[in-house]
């Protein structure tokens, strides 16, 4: 894994901690000069988009080195520190927006780096209007998967964890199976929890793309005009047993 890491490191952002800011600014570089992981962001965003109102107040949380204002020029974008590209500096737990004065909130790769997700869940039923939606992609627990992030990845991966995170920096924290544990494992939990959120819809999905792209913190493996075919031969795949990620639609009701 170290070794791995060293040989394959992106060298913007070698030596640099997760937690510095200018971290998050090299990856937006990053993102944007790597066509095959570009490709895949506008995939992700595309796939958030279709699914809440456009025209609305629409909440991007943890957007640091995304581009999804580029596609839909309405979105509030929000970090949990200040970086170039982002309109707002906010907590998840605790948001500057007034009861119901959102029509819905995104994000990609943010809820398992929320150290209390209950406080999130809830402070969102209080700025999502009814009828509102939460979409998010998240890190995914499948068999494949778990092999993946538990050895190959640096983030902790703990489906027998809680919905709290220990004590750390505001990205250096995380459970990659912490969407898994809250929308599938804990399902009725989160129910009875939070009766105003009803979950629409949890969609596995990317088997192989996001390794391949080398992420935000690697080389990328594959070339920009690779992408398509790519993802037509992994989608053949039983996303079941290979999904890396994971689409998750909430309705505010």
């Amino acid at each position: 894994m170290g070794l791995l890491n060293r040989l394959l490191a992106h060298p913007l952002t070698r030596g640099l901690h997760v937690d510095d800011p200018r971290t998050t600014a090299l990856r937006r570089k990053i993102i944007r000069e790597k066509p095959f992981l570009e490709t895949l962001y506008r995939e992700w965003y595309g796939r958030l988009l279709f699914r809440v109102p456009r025209g609305g107040r629409i909440l991007e949380l943890g957007s640091g080195a995304g581009f999804l204002r580029d596609m839909a020029p309405e979105v509030i974008t929000s970090e949990v520190f200040p970086t170039p590209g982002v309109m707002l500096v906010a907590d998840g737990r605790q948001l500057p927006f007034a009861c119901a004065g959102l029509d819905a909130i995104v994000m990609t790769d943010v809820f398992h780096h929320i150290p209390d997700v209950a406080a999130f869940l809830a402070e969102a039923v209080r700025c999502v209007r009814p009828g509102g939606r939460l979409v998010m992609i998240e890190p995914w627990l499948t068999p494949w998967s778990q092999w993946v992030y538990r050895n190959l990845h640096s983030e902790p991966f703990e489906p027998e964890a809680g919905w709290e995170l220990p004590p750390s920096g505001p990205l250096s924290g995380a459970n990659g199976a912490l969407p898994w544990i809250v929308f599938r494992r804990d399902q009725r939990q989160l129910q009875e929890a939070f009766p105003d959120w009803s979950l629409v819809a949890i969609e596995p999905m990317m088997p192989f793309s996001y390794l391949l792209s080398g992420g935000v913190s690697l080389r990328s493996l594959m070339p920009g005009w690779s992408y398509r075919l790519c993802r037509m031969l992994e989608d053949r795949l039983e996303a079941s047993r290979w999904a890396m990620f994971a689409l998750i639609e909430l309705e505010r009701r």
